[in-house]
């Protein structure tokens, strides 16, 4: 049986390296019968946490109405989520950040999450593969406390220009991620 995953992306930049990666993803994940929602957070409109805590109050995840409102449902009802992004000096882009940090609305409403399975696809333009250690150990930190399961992370190191994913098989491991669900 299939299962319902949420793709979350962090790229603005729509034939850039992760976005291959993702599409390759969910290519394979949409070809053994599982049903993708993808969220391009870079192109939504989503903010930071306010820590109002006034989460699921309104009827809504947050009480500041922005695009994180359509994506809280989705990541709610999913089995799995794939966050898929660059590395934006050394760190996480603000783009999914802000879908990340809003994920806390959850927690303070008491929002029954635990058991989902995850995964991390990113690249960086550097060679070094602890580049990458600022998106790896927030969404490992983030899915200890969510108590969700991490079925792998692909992390590609050396590629920033369009087309440079091509010359990995960086795309061949982020597809094999379907395997794993």
């Amino acid at each position: 049986m299939g299962k319902k995953i949420v793709v979350i992306t962090g790229s603005p930049r729509k034939n850039g390296n992760s976005f291959a990666m993702t599409d390759a993803f969910i290519k394979a994940a949409e070809a053994k019968g599982h049903t993708v929602t993808r969220f391009d957070a870079a192109l939504k409109s989503v903010g930071g946490c306010h820590d109002c805590k006034t989460c699921y109050k309104t009827g809504k995840a947050c009480s500041f109405d922005d695009d994180f409102n359509m994506i809280a449902p989705s990541i709610l009802e999913a089995d799995a989520v794939v966050f898929t992004t660059p590395v934006y000096w050394y760190s996480f882009p603000a783009q999914i950040k802000g879908v990340i940090d809003r994920m806390f609305s959850f927690c303070v409403a008491g929002k029954e999450i635990a058991g989902k399975e995850c995964a991390l696809i990113t690249c960086c333009e550097e060679d070094d593969v602890t580049v990458m250690d600022g998106v790896l150990i927030p969404y490992q930190k983030s899915i200890e406390l969510l108590q969700w399961k991490s079925i792998g992370e692909v992390l590609v190191p050396g590629v920033y220009n369009v087309g440079d994913i091509d010359k990995t098989d960086g795309c061949k491991k982020a597809a094999a991620l379907a395997n794993a669900l």
